[in-house]
């Protein structure tokens, strides 16, 4: 910390579950992080809704900050030379004339469907069925916000000037300027990742979310300057007035970038409330049908990415619903749920004693009507059986899309590195390593994600002259798990006879259910 030549910035991650805000240094170092949990992260007044107030995460940046302000001392704060930021993805905010949010948030977890179905001609209708994506296409325009705002809050969509993510509105908050990075715009809106500019009118897609190009924000690459924070938000935070923000990428972008997966032979698993596999290449492939691969915070390059949406969240569940009694021993020991949850598990074999559990609990694309399930139950399961499941059931599902991406995009995946709070724990490190059959790596930090924004700032602060430069400097491997080969080949037998299999059978009933529920749901509104 006393070295002359170290360079300092401030780096928020506004995630689902909390804020973090961290002091890195040009080596990787985490200096000072101070965090902030979203209590509650979300507030629903449906079934399937997930909402929040915009200011409720900058506010949460103000406290971060100035508690991170004392706890560094003012003559290591007096060295932070900027500023980046990274937020959760997909989280609408709609702003009215004068920038202020004129609804909750739709956070990405959301899964309200508007009723209405898009207005296409008959050859449009008939070139989607010939594509098979007549379904896709009807699914994704009643999942995407603007179009249930339309139907049912047409008021606000009158008034709405700007419709903007979380990130747009938060990078406001701290500079006044209403844009934000390319990496940043991942979502429901009408972005050409591949061209790396919004949709054109004459985009073949552009009607699933056909927002007005004169709603939609500016956008720099990383590495560029948005702007420099404020009177006010210094006034707020303890930032200093002036200091440049620097645009980096959405959270999953960062977290690769944080993880160096900057070749394709490296893939960067997150175990974060939604579940992701990705890694970085030059060319542009989409890692399933109808999917894009989305901008990485390296201008030029792209981010193939499949993701599980509920991911480690489904933990917190299990925790929060059917672990009551081990939540009160935790605390008699005086350590996390999860922790001891986690020290069970290599009590349980492989595969669970027949304990399968699927978590698709929310439907994506190519699952449009999925739910999650648990088969092949029986009286000698316990509650480590079931929590163990939900693990092995995860990495499943990234196999799945590891193999479907390795296909498409025409790459071979050869190592693992993980991020998200799952990876802290070593067994889940150990157990990824034997389900992928792969050498599997953790990083020095869990703030893989503020680490990976903060080389987008040192590039553009002229500290590194590349990315490949900022990955040598600050990424930093801490533990190496390597797998055994008979617990691989135990799961690659149960993967490919029973987990594969399973939500085939199952897609008929799902479809039924869904359906159901979306007109009993559209009853009620």
């Amino acid at each position: 910390m006393g070295n002359k030549d170290e360079q300092v910035v401030i780096a928020f991650d506004v995630g689902t579950q909390s804020t973090r805000a961290s002091l890195i240094n040009n080596q990787g170092e985490i200096l000072h992080l101070s965090q902030q949990k979203h209590e509650p992260a979300y507030f629903s007044l449906q079934p399937d809704w997930a909402e929040q107030d915009p200011d409720f995460y900058y506010d949460k940046i103000v406290t971060a900050t100035n508690e991170l302000k004392i706890a560094a001392g003012a003559t290591l704060w007096s060295k932070i030379a900027g500023v980046t930021i990274t937020t959760m993805r997909d989280t609408p905010v709609l702003l009215d004339r004068n920038h202020k949010p004129l609804r909750p948030a739709f956070v990405w977890l959301d899964r309200r469907r508007a009723s209405a179905e898009p207005n296409l001609s008959l050859p449009e209708r008939l070139l989607f069925r010939i594509a098979g994506m007549q379904e896709v296409v009807k699914q994704q325009f009643q999942f995407t916000p603007c179009n249930w705002v339309r139907e049912h809050e047409p008021e606000i969509w009158e008034r709405t000037d700007k419709y903007v993510f979380l990130s747009t509105y938060l990078i406001y908050r701290l500079t006044g300027e209403l844009r934000d990075s390319i990496s940043g715009l991942t979502g429901h809106v009408p972005f050409d990742h591949q061209r790396g500019d919004w949709m054109g009118p004459n985009n073949l897609i552009r009607f699933v979310f056909d927002i007005e190009r004169d709603k939609l924000c500016d956008f720099v690459p990383a590495g560029t300057v948005l702007g420099t924070i404020t009177r006010e938000a210094a006034d707020m935070t303890g930032l200093k007035q002036g200091l440049p923000l620097y645009a980096a990428g959405a959270d999953k972008a960062c977290e690769i970038l944080g993880l160096g997966c900057i070749e394709a032979d490296k893939a960067a698993i997150s175990f974060g409330t939604s579940a992701t596999i990705a890694f970085t290449t030059e060319r542009y492939r989409t890692p399933e049908r109808f999917v894009p691969s989305y901008s990485a915070v390296m201008p030029g390059f792209y981010n193939p990415e499949i993701q599980i949406y509920r991911g480690y969240w489904l933990l917190s569940w299990f925790i929060r619903e059917f672990a009551t009694a081990e939540a009160i021993q935790a605390a008699k020991l005086e350590i996390s749920t999860e922790e001891l949850l986690n020290s069970s598990l290599e009590q349980i074999p492989a595969g669970c004693d027949g304990l399968f559990f699927q978590p698709y609990f929310t439907p994506n694309i190519t699952r449009p009507y999925a739910r999650g399930s648990v088969i092949g139950f029986s009286d000698t399961h316990t509650h480590s059986h079931v929590y163990r499941s939900i693990i092995e059931g995860i990495n499943f599902a990234l196999i799945s899309a590891k193999n479907i991406m390795e296909k498409r995009v025409k790459t071979k995946i050869n190592s693992l590195y993980l991020g998200g709070g799952g990876s802290r724990s070593r067994e889940i490190c150990q157990i990824t390593a034997d389900m992928f059959g792969l050498p599997t790596y953790r990083s020095g930090t869990n703030e893989v994600a503020g680490i990976g924004s903060a080389i987008a700032a040192f590039v553009g602060l002229g500290v590194f002259s590349d990315y490949d430069e900022g990955v040598s400097h600050m990424v930093h491997i801490r533990d190496e798990f390597w797998p055994d080969r008979r617990q691989h080949q135990i799961y690659r037998e149960i993967f490919e006879d029973i987990f594969s299999d399973i939500y085939k059978r199952l897609a008929s009933l799902y479809k039924k259910h869904s359906k159901n529920s979306a007109r009993r749901n559209s009853q009620n509104i």
